[in-house]
């Protein structure tokens, strides 16, 4: 398919591409925006290190294609303004290497944001599919609910 001028709106900011409108998102926000806080994992939505927001939701950068995301509101790692929540993820110890936690982070916003007090059994439905090689999920899981209460 030829290139075509595409307008998304990233954090806030809109940004027009010549791009094939089935690239996925993710290679125009790290490689033609060079916002490198979305990770590449497996390429097939399995791991959740490319999500961002669509419109508030969650979604996987790596199967979102350009053309989908177009008169969306994308956000990435970088636009998302949760201080709580990235404070309790410091405060809880929670990255180990960090690859997984940009997409960690956009999950637990996008709960918190749908159920400002989620249970267990909600955090690891939100989180399914996060996958974290070091193993913090007990972490991740308790950074959301320090968030949680610090917000009701």
């Amino acid at each position: 398919m030829s290139d075509e001028q595409l307008t998304l709106t990233i954090n806030g900011n809109n940004f027009t591409l010549d791009v094939d409108p089935q690239m996925p998102i993710l290679w125009a926000i790290r490689d033609l925006l060079g916002l490198t806080g979305t990770k590449y994992g497996c390429g097939a939505g399995l791991c959740g290190a490319c999500t961002v927001h669509l419109d508030g939701k969650p979604a996987r950068a790596c199967l979102t294609t350009v053309s989908h995301a177009q008169g969306k509101q994308v956000t990435t790692i970088e636009g998302l303004e949760f201080a709580e929540l990235k404070q309790a993820w410091s405060d809880n110890n929670v990255p180990q290497c960090g690859y997984c936690q940009s997409g960690q982070l956009m999950s637990a916003a996008a709960l918190l944001a749908a159920d400002p007090s989620p249970s267990d059994e909600d955090i690891d439905s939100a989180m399914f599919g996060n996958i974290c090689r070091c193993g913090t999920y007990t972490r991740i899981r308790t950074a959301i609910h320090d968030t949680a209460k610090k917000r009701t």
